[in-house]
């Protein structure tokens, strides 16, 4: 079965916040979260569909969603995008039974290609927690180039930890 990548739609956003209030603290620490940095459900509503208003060279993120069968496993986020030059993504496989299964290296490759070809990109970076194994791991089967590893808040929901710098050029 071959995944599909698309960008997400307004009605889908529900994917991301029950993904993120349903986790489990465990996974949480694993991806870095700060569950105290989360938002409420209605203001992540309202913050994406304002931002799937904009103009894509004026976005802060984009999202995308993957697909198998038609169902959702998974969604990429991209955010510190400078249109035309560079953004950071994000991964999250949703459904526990398929992590570690090989898709998320596949859904990684296919994520950059849409980032690249709608926000001009030359390059790509993604940070992820340094100790989760997994998307490290799909990130370098998906052709990115290991920069460093250090210590960083890698994002709005995320506290101070080691991360892995990874980076794919165009």
């Amino acid at each position: 079965m071959t995944p599909t990548v698309r960008e997400m739609m307004n009605s889908e956003i529900d994917i991301i916040i029950d993904y993120f209030l349903g986790a489990s603290a465990e996974h949480l620490e694993m991806l870095g979260v700060d569950p105290s940095r989360l938002p409420a459900p209605e203001s992540w509503r309202e913050r994406f569909q304002r931002e799937a208003a904009r103009p894509i060279e004026q976005r802060a993120w984009v999202v995308l969603t993957w697909l198998l069968d038609d169902s959702p496993i998974g969604f990429s986020t991209s955010d510190k995008i400078r249109y035309g030059e560079q953004a950071h993504m994000h991964l999250h496989v949703i459904d526990p039974e398929r992590r570690n299964r090989g898709i998320g290296a596949e859904c990684v490759k296919r994520s950059a290609e849409i980032y690249f070809e709608r926000l001009k990109l030359k390059r790509l970076f993604c940070e992820p927690n340094a100790f989760n194994i997994a998307p490290n791991r799909a990130l370098q089967k998906a052709g990115f180039k290991y920069l460093k590893t250090h210590m960083t808040v890698p994002g709005p929901l995320n506290y101070h930890q080691a991360v892995t710098r990874w980076v794919i050029e165009r």
